[in-house]
């Protein structure tokens, strides 16, 4: 094939598909939209995840933190459907104090056709806030659970094993004090936890004193004395504790009910508690023994707490 003819052959196929790209229509074309819904709400600061929306019933329900959100000054980002538009506009501030936190939207369709939308903000709850009462510190722990070598304990039944003075049970009159600051932007809460020494004005000295003694703060001291802050994670279910020094510990806030352990195991929690899990290291020459449970071998602590 001559050279010119082949060039001449792609100049004209060229030409043929830019032709062809040219004559595509717009689907919708001629076509005039009646959608006129609300897709997506969400409000500047406090909201808790994804707006509730019923398409069928005109709502939407968004769930916020609404501790320091000006209610009488709302201005939410609004998605709505296909070519539709939204009285009052997405961005424009509206007051949802003056009807119980609530706030009727006018969507108006292509058409010309128009919905009324109803948008509530329900004030979230973190349960996690309030005044709790050291009540129990029990371990799971032991290597080779499959042969009776793990169980589950109290730490004040063992008082020997600890310091006399400041054992696990100077954390028996210790209040834990949960203050909520805020919320990020994925909807995880967090704030401040206050550990009160109480009337001794002890915190545990988590060492173990046996032979051979050993200290094991790294392992039980879970919530900062004193001051700390805390996050809450609500898609992991897990609660993070941040310490002065930057270091923190991660665990689950459990409420009442029983966990089986396996083994023949299980904890009963008669009202709330911090778990974490432990990572020890098996100790075959030690099973069996106190030691093994609480210093080689731990696997799950539990600060068992009241709310007050």
């Amino acid at each position: 094939m001559k050279k010119d003819t082949f060039l001449f052959r792609i100049t004209v196929f060229l030409i043929v598909m830019a032709g062809l790209g040219a004559c595509k229509k717009d689907p919708y074309e001629g076509i005039t939209s009646n959608e006129r819904s609300i897709e997506a709400f969400q409000l500047a600061k406090g909201q808790m995840g994804p707006a509730e929306i019923d398409r069928a019933a005109g709502k939407v329900r968004i769930y916020a933190v609404t501790q320091g959100l000006d209610l009488t000054q709302v201005a939410p980002q609004i998605q709505t459907s296909y070519k539709s538009k939204v009285s009052p506009a997405s961005g424009e501030p509206v007051n949802f104090a003056a009807n119980n936190n609530a706030f009727k939207y006018t969507l108006t369709a292509e058409s010309g056709q128009t919905r009324e939308w109803t948008v509530e903000i329900v004030p979230f709850v973190e349960t996690l806030e309030g005044k709790y009462r050291i009540q129990s510190l029990a371990v799971y722990g032991g290597t080779g659970p499959e042969y009776g070598g793990a169980a589950v304990l109290k730490m004040m039944d063992k008082p020997w094993a600890w310091p006399a003075a400041d054992g696990p049970a100077a954390e028996m009159d210790n209040e834990l004090t949960f203050a909520l600051t805020g919320v990020t932007e994925d909807g995880n809460t967090f704030g401040t936890v206050t550990n009160d020494a109480g009337a001794d004005g002890l915190y545990a000295d988590f060492t173990f004193v046996l032979n051979p003694r050993t200290d094991v703060n790294h392992f039980y001291r879970t919530i900062p004395k004193g001051q700390g802050t805390w996050l809450r994670n609500y898609a992991n279910n897990t609660v993070t504790f941040t310490f002065a020094d930057g270091s923190t510990k991660t665990g689950t806030f459990n409420g009442p009910g029983s966990e089986d352990l396996g083994n023949g195991q299980s904890k009963t929690l008669t009202d709330q508690a911090f778990a974490f899990t432990l990572n020890g290291t098996d100790d075959w020459g030690n099973i069996y023994s106190d030691y093994d449970k609480f210093v080689k071998k731990p696997r799950k602590f539990w600060i068992e707490v009241k709310k007050q």
